[in-house]
């Protein structure tokens, strides 16, 4: 294990036989070869379940695969075409998961719609973390533009969330914007999520910003305007392997930020957030 003793968010967790390499094992086998020590899991979408003719509820069936294993904590998600809304927040809780993946995206609902917000009131209640999609997703931007995500916090001001992937490259100035605008001490809720950031090499080998990239320079600047508690590292597997997570793994040791900046992002932070001890 790393001295870092690595904590990491957003680790999507499918049946097996549904998707390559996104089984338990196939994940336990990615944290051992990274040096990882404990992750957080994501529950599938309702609706990929039912894809692949699985009837089982998604958020029972990701609380029964972690089940008395120290490194996985599991987050839930929300099957919105249902209904019920703040009973489905309640079950995640009831099961002992800790949180919510929700994909605004990818499950085409607004950020600020009474829907959702329903599911933050809830979600406040019950202390859950929320983990937010953010960024481009080939859904109306409308529903999911960045300074959105400011209405959840001025509203929920207890309600702990990250944005993953800090907005992606078009967005990363919003999303610290809304970092700043609800620094407040004591009430800090709002995370940058570390995730699928990675610089990208163009044709002729030279480093270049992807769709998803954050520069060194952006990540620095993130640490020294919101301070050293305030991000988290997230995997994203399976769409991301072994070899991307140990090279975000080291870029984050080998950025110009303070130590405790780095231990906070590779699992302090997320420790805290989460109450895990």
């Amino acid at each position: 294990m790393s001295d870092y003793r690595i904590f990491a968010n957003h680790a999507h967790l499918f049946p097996k036989n549904t998707k390559p390499d996104g089984d338990i094992d196939h994940l336990k086998q990615l944290m051992d070869e990274c040096g990882i020590e404990k992750a957080v899991c994501f529950a599938p979408f309702q609706s990929q379940m039912e894809r692949y003719e699985l009837t089982q509820n998604a958020n029972e069936w990701v609380a029964n695969e972690i089940k008395n294993d120290e490194r996985f904590v599991g987050f839930g998600t929300v099957h919105f075409d249902i209904g019920n809304l703040k009973e489905q927040v309640k079950q995640i809780a009831d099961l002992g998961l800790l949180g919510i993946k929700i994909h605004p995206a990818a499950q085409e609902v607004k950020i600020d719609s009474p829907e959702l917000f329903e599911v933050y009131e809830q979600a406040q209640e019950d202390n859950l973390f929320l983990s937010f999609h953010t960024g481009l997703h080939w859904h109306r931007i409308a529903d999911y533009q960045m300074l959105l995500f400011d209405e959840v916090a001025y509203n929920f001001p207890k309600l702990k969330f990250s944005m993953e992937h800090i907005g992606g490259y078009s967005f990363f100035k919003e999303a610290l914007l809304v970092m700043n605008n609800n620094s407040r001490e004591e009430t800090d809720h709002v995370f940058a999520g570390w995730t699928s950031i990675n610089m990208e090499e163009d044709s002729f080998g030279n480093e270049i910003e992807g769709a998803w990239s954050i520069t060194d320079k952006q990540l620095c600047t993130l640490i020294h305007q919101t301070g050293n508690k305030r991000s988290v590292f997230g995997l994203d597997t399976p769409y991301a392997d072994a070899q991307k997570i140990t090279k975000a793994i080291n870029r984050i040791k080998n950025l110009p930020i303070p130590e405790e900046a780095k231990r906070g992002i590779l699992g302090d932070n997320l420790r805290e957030a989460l109450g895990i001890k």
